[in-house]
């Protein structure tokens, strides 16, 4: 009787666990190398984020924005209608328009500085007008070359005007008891007064205006 001979199933499957092994290895190699590489990536966001939110201590401006740089744009009328009668005109998103005396007017350099605001200027007292609502009831409209008003000091006495065609909306009533404001703050708590352009004559006034780095070329060239 013919015996086949029997193939033994049981042998150790010595190869075959030896590759599998391999394979799982080389898989776990492949994902610990992406996980590697997922955390370097995660690295470099973390390190770009720190960057943003913690900027170089070297790049910092030496002191922080004012309030009137961070929320105005600053124009310069100098020499307007006279030599030396520089004004400044801050603009704010809005429309707004802030007009006061440039650090470089002429008031400045009279002994003492400013010692004196008159809103009363030929028929009109601007201190005096009181505007209302949102329709801005009892605004003045002016033209460019309108007086606000006069600022005085020992020796004599400027008049300040509009420098923009618009509605006076304020004057800083403040100055008529602390005119010494100008003095000491001109482009803050001694701005002279608000008025409101309209969009089209906003554009032709900004035409005759000088930016903040014009007007500083220019003075440094006087």
């Amino acid at each position: 009787m013919l015996q086949v001979p029997m193939t033994d199933r049981s042998a150790p499957p010595s190869s075959i666990s030896t590759d599998s092994d391999a394979a799982q290895s080389n898989g776990s190699s492949a994902e610990l190398k992406g996980a590697r590489k997922v955390d370097g990536d995660g690295d470099d966001e973390d390190e770009e984020l720190r960057g943003l939110l913690m900027p170089d201590v070297r790049d910092l401006p030496l002191a922080p924005p004012s309030a009137v740089e961070s929320n105005f744009v600053a124009y310069f009328a100098p020499d307007f209608m006279k030599p030396g009668h520089d004004q400044y005109v801050y603009r704010h998103p809005n429309g707004l328009c802030v007009v006061g005396l440039a650090p470089t007017h002429v008031a400045f350099r009279d002994e003492g500085g400013v010692t004196g605001v008159d809103f009363n200027v030929g028929k009109s007292d601007r201190s005096a007008i009181k505007v209302t609502g949102k329709r801005k009831k009892n605004a003045q409209h002016l033209e460019s070359n309108s007086m606000l008003c006069k600022v005085c000091t020992k020796s004599d006495s400027y008049v300040v005007r509009c420098c923009v065609k618009g509605s006076l909306l304020e004057v800083n009533e403040r100055l008529i008891k602390q005119p010494d404001l100008l003095n000491s703050s001109a482009d803050r708590e001694g701005y002279i007064a608000i008025i409101m352009p309209k969009p089209a004559d906003w554009l032709k006034v900004k035409a005759t205006l000088l930016g903040l780095e014009e007007y500083k070329r220019l003075k440094e060239q006087c």
